[in-house]
């Protein structure tokens, strides 16, 4: 699961949301668009794009001209959770189910603010937009090797959601910023401006998920693994992917028999008269979760911070 509040040009976020909302209508302008697609949240499923736009522009009470009016969460479940949405409730359900499933992360991104007054998604004025595609772009390497051109569909499943929330709670009186990632480290700040730890954020959607549609997380699979493996020491990430093989060979398989560490396993699936080979993947270097965008914002927005003031400083 890949949780991510971004930052990229298309969610340029100091003035209308106009620019961001029409970007997000991309799949709606297809040539060959059957049927369009409407915005959502926990109410609704049947919310205009213009609706959007006047709504989130209208929630910006006291809000400067360089302040933040809202931020764009993506929610990008993995292929291999996509294929087991699919499997379990059908395509036609899949859509549906995704839609509840981002109302639970954002009543978990109200809760992160610790705030009085803000328990969860109703108390936010947020708008969601359910994507079937992702395209290459300049910086792909498939597009920079020549296999792909930009703008092209990546192939396989790729659905997922991208959320508009406002900066201004659902009263237009309350401030709420995910920069503000003070921790609760300072009480009496966190008091009065709240507190937002990102990590925490994008590590209870993870388990939302797991939760709410009964999904069997592997550890190499989660996003506590890829953070230790990115950022931990090397006696951190050898533990963890010994936690990790440890766990792989205590799998359970249809005949009976446990999958044994560093050997291959052919088993036959309960469904299946066809062989399935289960391989060992090495786990200390190489893991299945992406975390290019998605592991240690606070400690990048840390370092921009100490360049300009060691820039201020250096300035004569």
């Amino acid at each position: 699961m890949f949780i991510n509040i971004t930052d990229k040009k298309e969610a340029e976020n100091k003035g209308s949301s106009a620019m961001l909302v029409h970007y997000l209508e991309k799949e709606n302008r297809k040539p060959k668009k059957e049927q369009q697609e409407f915005w959502f949240n926990a109410l609704r499923s049947d919310i205009s794009p213009y609706e959007v736009m006047t709504r989130i522009d209208g929630n910006v009470a006291k809000l400067g001209r360089n302040d933040p009016k809202f931020f764009l969460i993506n929610i990008s479940p993995s292929k291999k959770e996509i294929a087991f949405l699919i499997e379990r409730f059908g395509r036609d359900r899949v859509r549906e189910k995704l839609k509840a499933y981002t109302a639970k992360v954002m009543d978990e991104y109200a809760k992160n603010y610790k705030r009085d007054g803000i328990s969860g998604q109703q108390d936010l004025l947020w708008f969601g937009k359910l994507e079937e595609f992702r395209y290459y772009t300049h910086p792909a390497r498939e597009v920079k090797s020549g296999e792909k051109k930009r703008g092209q569909q990546k192939d396989g499943e790729q659905m997922h959601i991208q959320v508009i929330v406002s900066r201004k709670d659902a009263t237009n009186r309350i401030k709420l910023s995910p920069q503000n990632t003070s921790k609760g480290k300072n009480i009496e700040h966190s008091k009065k401006m709240g507190q937002f730890d990102r990590l925490a954020f994008k590590q209870s959607g993870e388990s939302v998920f797991d939760d709410f549609f009964g999904f069997d997380r592997l550890l190499k699979e989660s996003l506590a693994f890829a953070n230790v493996q990115k950022n931990g020491s090397l006696a951190e990430r050898s533990a963890m992917a010994s936690r990790s093989s440890e766990e792989l060979g205590e799998v359970e398989v249809s005949n009976g028999s446990k999958m044994e560490h560093g050997f291959q396993l052919h088993f036959e699936p309960a469904e299946s008269s066809e062989l399935e080979v289960v391989d060992y993947v090495p786990l200390l270097d190489a893991f299945s979760v992406d975390i290019s965008d998605d592991i240690d914002d606070e400690a990048i927005l840390g370092r921009n911070r100490h360049r300009k003031r060691k820039a201020r400083t250096n300035t004569r």
